[in-house]
């Protein structure tokens, strides 16, 4: 127990680290940070369960005022924003990501995981974030999908970086990997 709940927290502080990395804002608000990447490795690695745990743990640090977000920002604010869906997002794409992993078990990890990341911190990632720009920016969903085309690339290159990272993790520490113990 003591085990999972320091696993959870760690990778909710890995989440808050790479908010540090300098992200890039679009014009229409929405930044481009290595957070959504920590939230996919959450779900491939800790497993459905502990990955969404890991992100609500984050998103509950965030709504206390913990300016954890890319560009130093927290608080209720950031349930509102025009990124808010894809924020609201992140404990499902973590779970969907690391259920795929655990259902998932033929062919090679990091393909699998990479995936797994395409579907879960991507396509169910997308939904909401686009649900929730549409209803922040008064715009229609076709319109602000057309926005979100250009963090595709990014997203992807993420996806298969997750899929790399939790191959070399276990292959180094086998039990590090929840998600297929």
């Amino acid at each position: 127990m003591e085990r999972n709940m320091t696993r959870i927290a760690l990778f909710a502080a890995l989440i808050a680290a790479l908010g540090l990395i300098p992200s890039l804002t679009l014009a229409f608000g929405v930044p481009i940070t290595a957070q959504s990447m920590g939230v996919m490795l959450a779900g491939a690695i800790l497993g459905a369960k502990r990955g969404a745990l890991a992100v609500l743990l984050f998103m509950a640090l965030v709504a206390l005022g913990l300016p954890l977000l890319a560009g130093g920002r927290g608080g209720l604010g950031a349930f509102v924003a025009p990124t808010s869906g894809f924020f609201l997002g992140w404990p499902v794409a973590a779970f969907v990501t690391g259920l795929i992993v655990e259902r998932l078990r033929s062919g090679p990890l990091a393909v699998t995981v990479a995936l797994a990341s395409i579907i879960g911190g991507i396509v169910v990632m997308y939904a909401f974030g686009i649900v929730g720009m549409s209803m922040a920016l008064d715009k229609t969903l076709a319109e602000c999908t057309l926005l979100v085309t250009a963090f595709i690339p990014g997203d992807i290159i993420k996806a298969v970086l997750t899929g790399l990272i939790t191959q070399a993790l276990a292959r180094s520490r086998p039990a590090a990997l929840l998600s297929r113990s």
